[in-house]
């Protein structure tokens, strides 16, 4: 998809199909830009898109990490090819918490990350929402 912008230049961006998580609404969960996939803040919902683990920071925090890996496999990435991260949370003492989740799903590689507290996510029974960009393989 291509968009002319006022001066004439255009961005070519592609959404990518996401069938491994929940559904989006009115947003797209990743979208390609060049090489890099840019995917959307990631809550803990599942596939149904229902909350998964209220209240719990280690159970929200392995579900979003799960949603990036899906999405990450759904445009043929992996965990791996993240190169920026930026989580946003609401409360700092969740920092421990997330960072041991995030050590799990990031084996091999550490990606930058930005650790941002905010006063509210979408929905008050969010605690965190993760967004990444990934570098995609080269043909």
């Amino acid at each position: 998809m291509s968009h002319t912008r006022k001066g004439g230049h255009s961005v070519n961006h592609s959404p990518v199909p996401t069938p491994s998580v929940h559904p989006a609404a009115g947003y797209s969960h990743a979208t390609r830009v060049g090489n890099l996939l840019f995917v959307a803040g990631q809550i803990a919902k599942d596939k149904a898109g229902n909350l998964v683990g209220k209240g719990d920071i280690t159970a929200q925090a392995e579900q979003v990490f799960a949603n990036i890996q899906a999405i990450l496999a759904d445009a043929g990435c992996h965990m791996d090819d993240i190169v920026k991260l930026t989580t946003f949370t609401v409360d700092p003492r969740f920092r421990a918490a997330i960072a041991e989740v995030r050590a799990r799903y990031c084996k091999e590689y550490l990606p930058p990350n930005s650790f941002v507290v905010v006063s509210a996510l979408a929905e008050p029974d969010f605690l965190l929402e993760i967004e990444a960009v990934a570098a995609l393989p080269t043909a």
